[in-house]
């Protein structure tokens, strides 16, 4: 999908171009995230069609990848790393840079959410987890498919409602 044809509706646009600008250091490239969030989807299919235990190893995996992005922010992950090294060389420069905040926040949703798939695993409540795994895949498909960010979208909900 085109960064031309969707309306980014979770963070300010930062300039790339705007140079010596701290803000313009921070941003990243909006379609990183996209690319994390296609990953995660995929791995969050697989834990679904998983048994409980393999389920359980495979989540906690993806609440590290989750933590990773909540503490020192999503261009620090291996996703942003794959994303940086295979994907962004062959892609145009974005129109714009997108502040990191709203996705970290974002990841800080998911780690929520496996967490609480994690306890449900280990307490043997597989539906708990289960459903829990189901609403951070609808989250991640709608970034993945529409960049529509539903965490970045609760992150600004909140700043409005702080400000």
């Amino acid at each position: 999908m085109s960064s031309t044809t969707t309306e980014r509706t979770y963070a300010p646009a930062i300039q790339p171009h705007a140079r010596g600008h701290a803000a313009a250091r921070a941003g990243i490239d909006p379609r990183g995230p996209q690319f994390a969030a296609g990953v995660t989807a995929l791995v969050l299919i697989a834990i679904l069609g998983l048994p409980p235990l393999a389920a359980l190893v495979v989540t906690v995996a993806q609440a590290s990848l989750f933590a990773l992005g909540a503490l020192r922010g999503v261009q620090h992950t291996p996703h942003a790393w794959a994303f940086k090294r295979f994907i962004r060389p062959r892609l145009a420069a974005p129109d714009e840079l997108e502040d990191p905040a709203p996705p970290r926040f974002a990841q800080s949703v998911g780690l929520v959410f496996t967490l609480v798939a994690i306890a449900g695993y280990a307490a043997g409540l597989t539906v708990l987890a289960q459903v829990a795994i189901g609403f951070a895949l609808v989250a991640a498909t709608l970034n993945a498919v529409f960049r529509f960010c539903l965490g970045c979208e609760i992150y600004l909900l909140i700043k409005r409602a702080t400000a």
